[in-house]
């Protein structure tokens, strides 16, 4: 019952550094998102794209040294699968982003935060099984 607690203890503590990481790379995100959205009048899914992409390699090395603390020294193979799933995170931005949108004609930013949301429970659980396993 201890070691399951525990686990459960270590479980919380890493998705809550994984939240700072990623509250840092969301300044990225939305820095660039909206730099190339508003001031460069990029298509607002190549922006989006620009923004996460950056945010994700920002959260990667932030990840590797503070909250997963990987000492893998294949370090191209673990950015490839951290980049992988975090690809399989911005379909996921993306798609929800579409949706809000488009569909329920709600705000962008207010769309991406959504959106975003979504994204980061894949991203811990596909890192946290994957790249940092």
């Amino acid at each position: 019952m201890k070691l399951l607690f525990t686990i459960d203890k270590i479980l919380i503590f890493k998705f809550l550094k994984f939240g700072v990481v990623g509250f840092s790379g969301l300044i990225v995100d939305f820095g660039l998102t909206s730099l190339f959205k508003e001031i460069f009048h990029c298509n607002k899914y190549l922006s989006n794209t620009i923004g996460f992409v950056c945010a994700a390699t920002s959260n990667y090395i932030l990840n590797r040294l503070w909250t997963f603390q990987s000492h893998n020294e294949a370090i191209g193979a673990e950015y490839l699968q951290f980049m992988l799933v975090s690809v399989i995170g911005l379909v996921i931005n993306t798609t929800v982003l579409y949706i809000a949108t488009d569909k329920f004609k709600l705000n962008f930013y207010f769309s991406k935060i959504i959106a975003i949301g979504v994204a980061t429970v894949w991203n811990f659980f596909g890192n946290m099984l994957i790249t940092f396993a």
